[in-house]
């Protein structure tokens, strides 16, 4: 039983946003859609919704307000805006400088403000998970290939990457092959992390090297939790990866079925870890 009565779903861009409002359908679940400008899916407008502008904080929470939503998720993907190009209703506007503040401590303290915000407005923030149970990474092999010795000790070292550049509110995958550290997921994202790695590759053979996804350290749950689908175990392909880890119970795999299809037809694992199978010496 939902602890709230309607939900909001917030929408970025990405499949996962679909994913939740298709699974609330599914279930008879009340819910809305609040598509933000030039980021949402266009196969959102199949659902309950309305469009609003990525600063029109007043117009968004007026309008779940209206719609009786007395709970919000936080969905798809939204890049760190260029604050001084955003065009704010009065509600934006007076949020605008906390945010800016937030953002000189990383993208963590954004989303921290975010979640403050919408608790403050009397809102439930909820986490995708707790909609599609179905999309949380579980733990083990995804497909029939399963990671080996090598493999593992490439996940440690990615996994202490991450938690080491915690404080830092860098980002939440690392590439890690033989022991090398390949890239670190920055601003760019994971997939451009992943067309950079493709750039390095030696061999068209061989597959070697892990692409680990994990929350940074301190993060907050309920919001940006590290996803994979589909579309990752391709670009991993193209950069000559064995395979990609994701933490189970606080990651996200979109359309497990399609990712676990093409992580077979690549002959790379997708790999659910538990923390002590990562934990440093």
């Amino acid at each position: 039983m939902a602890r709230w009565r309607k939900l909001g779903i917030i929408a970025g861009a990405g499949d996962l946003p679909c994913r939740l409002a298709a699974a609330c359908a599914a279930n008879c679940d009340p819910f809305f859609v609040v598509r933000l400008k030039g980021l949402a899916d266009a196969a959102l407008g199949a659902f309950p919704n309305e469009e609003c502008g990525l600063a029109e904080l007043g117009l968004i929470i007026r309008t779940l307000k209206n719609e009786a939503c007395d709970a919000v998720v936080f969905a798809g993907v939204v890049r760190r805006p260029n604050f001084a190009s955003l065009r704010p209703d009065w509600r934006g506007a007076a949020l605008l400088p906390k945010l800016a503040t937030a953002a000189r401590r990383g993208d963590g303290a954004i989303l921290a403000a975010l979640v403050e915000t919408f608790e403050g407005e009397g809102f439930i923030v909820v986490g995708a998970e707790e909609i599609a149970s179905a999309l949380a990474a579980r733990a083990g092999a995804l497909g029939r290939i399963v990671p080996g010795e090598a493999d593992f000790a490439d996940m440690k070292k990615a996994a202490m990457l991450v938690a080491a550049l915690g404080p830092f509110d860098v980002g939440q995958g690392a590439v890690v092959a033989a022991g090398h550290v390949l890239a670190i997921e920055a601003a760019e994202g994971t997939d451009a992390m992943l067309d950079r790695c493709a750039a390095l590759r030696e061999s068209e053979d061989a597959r070697l090297g892990v692409l680990l996804k994990r929350p940074k350290p301190g993060q907050e749950l309920r919001i940006d939790l590290p996803t994979i689908g589909p579309e990752t175990v391709r670009r991993a392909a193209r950069a000559g990866l064995a395979g990609i880890a994701v933490e189970a119970g606080v990651s996200l795999v979109i359309d497990p079925e399609a990712t676990a299809s093409e992580a077979d037809a690549h002959d790379l694992f997708v790999y659910g870890f538990v923390d002590a199978e990562v934990r440093g010496p």
